[in-house]
């Protein structure tokens, strides 16, 4: 098979850091590869040197003649004063011999199907999501020999991410993908790039394989450095003994010592980037509210949304790019006020906010600065960590600290900045597309601090992994109402299939003829009675303390009859609410053991 690109002992840097290191690898015709690697290691580099757009330092690139590509980088700039056809048009020079008026349709169509109804509307009317599909567009209408896409999934909304994995899986000519989508990854390449360290390590393999294949070798090179140390031990201590002559074998062995201090020495550090909770007490009442509306400009988006916020809860919010989400979010944190309705927060919370885009810092000002602007020292399970040792836990090791924000890479920025959100220590996190240029390794990490977050979590997301792993139910917005689901989004397209066989005139005898498919999906909880569910066991135990208190404070107060008579009241009524509770309890793990075994078949 024919080679794409040849990439021949190509070393790069950025500023004085070194990108790549002698790097040679051969892409091959028909290549579908997925480019992963931590923030700041090189990814779009490498895209923009196989779009030409980069030169190397040293090495050389060979690129197969009359080869067509076509490159969207995470930031596409359009022109301001054309509409969105014009722009999807001209994104790309056109190719020899190129059909227009079929070019033309060809981007017409794709911004359909991408969510344009106007397609003469201004470019300078986008917001940023809108303009990364019309970017899409521009890339996706010409019939180009390779496709280069640089987190292409950022900023688009879930249903958009679906289109573009299902049009990336009918692409049949070479494919080049930065991403961290994981379902994208998983489904898309049969090969995986890790760039980092000064390497791209090739993955001939699915993103799956690329995992398992990845800690076999990081388990090997960890046994090579064990083996290399022992030998070091062992010959250090031969050497401070004192060699017994000039000979030969003596000389060889101070050789062979200095060749595993070598090795030793230039073995990369394991850094490991540990979030650590700082989250604050957080009191009974957490936030609430009642029929709220939330608008912009004049413009309702989102209409009589009532909802309490649970200790425990982790909500996905998903919707139309333009349906109102960041505007909630902003709305919920105080941000913007509410067109109607009530939002009441208790008094201990502290909602520290992940917006979808860093705020400015100063360029000039040093990391370690913008992390003690927030706090000097913060309180962690593992004991008080001053902001440089958070910082570490970040991956911004000593040296790095003192460098200017300007210096970092859009993924470190986003890093600094979740940073700075949890140093404030918040007991209520809100986050606004936080996968966002975060590399996987960061992703996990984050997903991992989640888990065991002693608050309450509502998200906005694109992510289709993130909300499957991180949310129990969600909420969609649909014509502006906030429509619940329970479970991650898998759940959620599950139930939005169920929705569309109902409405659909045809029932096929395929579909009627799998009763056990559809008991199990007639035995599940309601919105209501999963949130029932999921707190009526303290519910039923904060009564029982009631009614015990009460009966004490009657036997206490014995001799007051008329205080008696008010305590046995609230007595009665405290038992009346707790058999209430409790019949409710019985039901509801009546219907959670039927909907356990329906599962199970």
């Amino acid at each position: 098979m024919a080679s794409a690109f040849s990439l021949n002992d190509v070393t790069i840097f950025f500023s004085e850091k070194m990108l790549m290191n002698n790097v040679t690898l051969t892409i091959s015709d028909g290549d579908r590869i997925g480019v992963v690697g931590k923030n700041g290691s090189g990814k779009s580099t490498f895209l923009r040197m196989l779009a030409g757009l980069e030169k190397p330092d040293n090495g050389s690139i060979s690129v197969q003649r009359n080869m067509s590509v076509a490159y969207l980088p995470q930031t596409p700039v359009l022109r301001e004063d054309a509409t969105i056809t014009e722009a999807a048009l001209q994104y790309l020079p056109a190719r020899p011999g190129e059909d227009t008026a079929a070019a033309a349709y060809e981007a017409q169509t794709i911004l359909t199907q991408l969510g344009f109804a106007d397609l003469q509307q201004p470019v300078s009317q986008l917001s940023g999501g809108q303009r990364m599909r019309v970017a899409l567009a521009g890339v996706l209408c010409r019939d180009s020999d390779v496709l280069l896409l640089d987190e292409p999934t950022n900023h688009i909304d879930l249903d958009m991410a679906q289109w573009l994995e299902d049009r990336l899986l009918k692409w049949r000519k070479t494919l080049i993908v930065v991403t961290h989508d994981r379902y994208l990854l998983e489904r898309a390449f049969n090969r995986i790039f890790n760039v980092g360290g000064g390497e791209v390590g090739v993955y001939n393999c699915p993103y799956s394989g690329y995992l398992e294949e990845r800690a076999q070798r990081e388990e090997m090179q960890a046994a090579t450095l064990r083996k290399n140390k022992s030998l070091y031990r062992k010959e250090l201590a031969w050497i401070r003994r004192g060699a017994p002559a000039r000979s030969t074998k003596a000389k060889g062995r101070i050789q062979r010592f200095d060749a595993v201090a070598e090795a030793i020495k230039e073995a990369p550090q394991e850094a490991e980037l540990t979030m650590k909770s700082v989250a604050s007490r957080l009191g009974k009442k957490i936030v609430s509210w009642d029929h709220l509306d939330v608008s912009i400009g004049g413009n309702t988006l989102i209409r009589d949304f009532s909802y309490t916020l649970l200790r425990d809860d982790r909500v996905g919010i998903v919707g139309g790019n333009g349906a109102g989400k960041t505007t909630l979010l902003r709305t919920l944190c105080g941000e913007l006020p509410p067109a109607s309705g009530v939002i009441e927060k208790g008094d201990t919370v502290k909602i520290g906010y992940f917006a979808q885009h860093c705020p400015p810092l100063d360029p000039d000002t040093r990391v370690i600065d913008a992390v003690k602007d927030v706090a000097v020292r913060v309180y962690t399970p593992d004991g008080d960590l001053t902001a440089s040792q958070m910082a570490e836990t970040f991956l911004f090791p000593s040296q790095m600290q003192y460098q200017k924000v300007s210096s970092l890479s859009g993924g470190e920025m986003r890093r600094l900045y979740l940073l700075r959100i949890l140093m404030a220590a918040p007991n209520v996190l809100i986050l606004d597309e936080p996968t966002n240029d975060l590399d996987l390794d960061t992703l996990n990490v984050l997903e991992d601090y989640l888990d065991s977050f002693q608050g309450a979590i509502i998200a906005v997301s694109h992510d289709r992994y993130f909300l499957d792993r991180i949310t129990t139910h969600l909420f969609a917005v649909e014509d502006g109402r906030m429509v619940p689901y329970i479970g991650g989004y898998q759940s959620y397209l599950d139930a939005q299939e169920e929705k569309r066989e109902q409405v659909s005139p045809l029932k096929t005898e395929a579909k009627t003829s799998e009763p056990q498919r559809r008991q199990h999906s007639s035995v599940k909880f309601s919105f209501k009675e999963q949130r029932d569910f999921e707190t009526i066991e303290d519910t039923v135990m904060q009564l029982e303390e009631k009614v015990e208190a009460l009966a004490a404070e009657i036997e206490v107060n014995a001799a007051d009859y008329v205080k008696v008579a008010a305590l046995m009241a609230e007595q009665e009524e405290t038992q009346r609410k707790l058999d209430e509770a409790t019949e409710r309890w019985l039901y509801l793990q009546e219907k959670w053991e039927q909907i356990q075994a329906a599962k199970n078949g």
